[in-house]
């Protein structure tokens, strides 16, 4: 079994028609600690998915009487914020996009492993569950706007100092502050932001933090807001 995680003990929704793989994966997150409700068919997995307790639902594209693509639209026609997985043996970008632009929070395609999926629940769940909004030493984030907002810092014209952060800028920030004060491994960056299986390199990493120091820092090349723990990763200290 792996570690104990904070977010263990939460409800999740498997939307899932065979049988082995439900068993599979049921097992597992169990195993995890979460509790399990698990469907067999899209309409049964839309009743579920629409309780306030679910935290997350792992939603397989291809069931029997309504299919996945429509149990997500009608979950987001709802304004339902429950966090979701799409499942599917389709592999094609032009898919991915499809559904991530439609409000799944992840995709992942089939085969994978059940350590896999466990490592993406983990990571969606901490995204999903940090605040939106966070201020610190003198700037504010904004997590759903992708911004930073320097509070006492002006141009010219008087204007706040408004930075605008990329995706996987606001991903490794948001990571970072919710583990306030802690070291933070660029492993766990990785997890949080791409998925444990992910190829990306301690580089890229790296240059994403030197981006975001550009735009939260006052002195970039002395930072006190995002510190290096030499040997550890990262620290937000704010």
């Amino acid at each position: 079994m792996s570690e104990p995680h904070a977010a263990a003990g939460l409800r999740l929704v498997l939307v899932e028609d065979e049988p082995a793989i439900a068993l599979a994966l049921t097992d597992r997150l169990e195993r995890e600690g979460f509790r399990v409700t698990h469907c067999a068919d899209g309409e049964s997995g839309l009743r579920a998915a629409q309780d306030g307790s679910v935290a997350l639902v792992i939603l397989d594209l291809m069931l029997p009487k309504m299919n996945g693509t429509d149990v997500l639209q009608a979950i987001r026609a709802g304004g339902s914020p429950v966090a979701v997985i799409c499942l599917t043996a389709k592999a094609s970008e032009r898919d991915r996009v499809s559904h991530l632009a439609g409000g799944a929070d992840d995709y992942l395609t089939k085969p994978f492993s059940t350590d896999e999926l466990v490592a993406r629940v983990r990571a969606v769940l901490r995204r999903t569950s940090a605040p939106s909004r966070v201020e610190a030493a003198g700037i504010v984030i904004d997590f759903d706007g992708h911004t930073v907002t320097h509070a006492a810092t002006q141009n010219v014209a008087g204007e706040l100092r408004i930075e605008k952060l990329s995706a996987l800028e606001a991903g490794i920030l948001r990571c970072l502050v919710t583990r306030r004060g802690k070291a933070t491994s660029r492993a766990q960056i990785l997890d949080a932001v791409w998925g444990r299986y992910a190829a990306v390199t301690d580089r890229t990493i790296d240059f994403n933090v030197k981006n975001l120091r550009r735009k939260i820092e006052i002195d970039p090349e002395s930072p006190r807001l995002l510190v290096t723990d030499h040997g550890v990763g990262y620290r937000f200290t704010g």
